[in-house]
């Protein structure tokens, strides 16, 4: 299994000297770059798993790269910059970056920073193990499909969202076990649970009314209260 390769670009040789050191104490291997073409460069010839940018580099600044490497990667990517403003922050989430860090900055917090995103982004870069299995659910004239990810009901086609999908998914492959919020934030989002629970409410919601549980009697889609949802097959 290869190393982790990690870019960090940044004109100040001495901070990307300690970013440096700290991440290749965590096993990961890292590159270093003084300015911002460069590390456009380094992205297109290797293989990166993630990057530090500053902002402010000689050449081509930390936005720019951001915008570039966005158009064909993604990979994640964390500002390390001096810039402390609230817009700055805001910009640099805005066009793609995702996360952002102030310098002067505690060496343990970025490493934990670094970790966090690693694992969102290999997390939703592998193939879910139901998937693989490119086995169709069944149930009562719902068909889903997620070699295909399509659902059809009763013949009829229905549009979902990708979330909305996963969602079926995730409670048609485990039918009658019950899913708390949180877990299904967690397993479609691939994210960290904090104020999820109204956004996977919402897309239930809506999952509902595209399933047409308003004109049946018994639901797919079961509520336990104080608990989560279930698939009642």
């Amino acid at each position: 299994m290869r190393d982790i390769s990690i870019l960090i670009a940044d004109d100040a040789n001495e901070i990307a000297d300690l970013v440096a050191i700290h991440l290749e104490r965590e096993g990961y291997y890292c590159i270093k770059v003084s300015d911002g073409q460069e590390a456009i460069r380094v992205v297109e010839t290797q293989v990166i798993d993630l990057l530090i940018l500053d902002i402010m580099m000689p050449k081509m600044d930390g936005y720019e790269v951001t915008r570039r490497i966005r158009e064909q990667h993604n990979m994640p990517i964390i500002f390390l910059s001096a810039r402390t403003s609230d817009f700055d922050k805001v910009q640099g989430l805005v066009i793609g970056a995702d996360d952002y860090m102030t310098k002067p900055f505690t060496p343990i917090e970025l490493v934990a920073r670094v970790n966090a995103q690693l694992r969102r982004f290999m997390k939703l870069n592998q193939p879910k193990k139901e998937a693989d299995n490119n086995t169709s659910v069944e149930y009562g004239g719902l068909v889903i499909s997620p070699d295909h990810h399509t659902v059809t009901l009763y013949g009829e086609s229905i549009e979902l969202t990708p979330k909305e999908f996963d969602i079926l998914y995730l409670l048609a492959s485990h039918p009658k076990k019950v899913f708390s919020v949180e877990n299904i934030f967690r397993q479609v989002w691939g994210e960290a649970y904090f104020e999820g629970g109204n956004t996977v409410m919402v897309h239930i919601r809506t999952l509902r009314k595209k399933l047409e549980e308003d004109k049946r009697k018994d639901k797919w889609i079961k509520t336990v209260w104080g608990v989560g949802y279930t698939f009642n097959d």
